[in-house]
């Protein structure tokens, strides 16, 4: 009788062995990641999805058109700043260094809130470099180094075509019954590159450095 108790026991456990290796197949399986997935777009650019948010489709469309030339202009002056930030050459360098990557975490900052209210609005914010290189109204600079007036000139001829069409566009949005869209352009946009530009302008003021004229 005890044998065959120890028979049946025995053989319970060869069959929980047996059957270990699938399970950890199995467990295994649970724990690796599903690569190379593929599948169609849940939301293709240019449409809108409406959101309850007590604007008009129409509304949504106009305002997301318009955010989405001002991202990919404020994606395009953000990294104008950096490739400046990184070639600043001069008895200024120290001081323009530091302030173009100061400018350059500020418009950081201003895409994010650009792109986030596209989505906000139930559209799709552009995001890729080509799709900003296409969109872009800001010149393209050259690959090399350029002197500090140029580098300035290029940033302030940046801002300026920003703060002319957000400000167009904050008036479309007011006109739209778009508050939220109205007040980011006007006070985070606007304001941004105002200042901005205050600051840098001021390096292209031709003063003496030590003796007065």
């Amino acid at each position: 009788m005890a044998r065959n108790v120890a028979s049946k026991s025995s053989t319970k456990k060869s069959g929980a062995l047996a059957k270990t290796p699938s399970k950890e197949a199995e467990v295994l399986d649970r724990a690796r990641p599903l690569v190379g997935q593929k599948a169609m777009e849940i939301q293709p650019y240019g449409t809108i999805v409406k959101l309850p948010i007590a604007l008009s489709e129409t509304a949504c469309r106009q305002s997301v058109e318009n955010l989405n030339q001002v991202l990919a202009d404020t994606i395009t002056l953000r990294d104008l700043y950096k490739k400046h930030h990184w070639q600043v050459a001069g008895h200024t360098f120290y001081q323009l260094h530091l302030l173009f990557d100061k400018h350059y975490e500020e418009q950081n900052e201003l895409v994010d809130q650009i792109a986030e209210r596209i989505q906000l609005l139930g559209g799709v914010s552009l995001a890729m470099a080509p799709d900003i290189a296409e969109t872009t109204l800001i010149p393209r600079p050259p690959r090399g180094r350029e002197e500090v007036p140029v580098q300035i000139s290029r940033l302030l001829h940046a801002h300026e075509i920003i703060l002319e069409e957000a400000r167009s566009m904050a008036g479309q949005a007011d006109e739209s019954g778009d508050d939220g869209t109205n007040d980011l352009l006007v006070s985070d946009v606007v304001r941004t590159n105002e200042l901005q530009v205050w600051f840098l302008s001021q390096h292209l003021v031709d003063v003496p450095l030590v003796r007065a004229d």
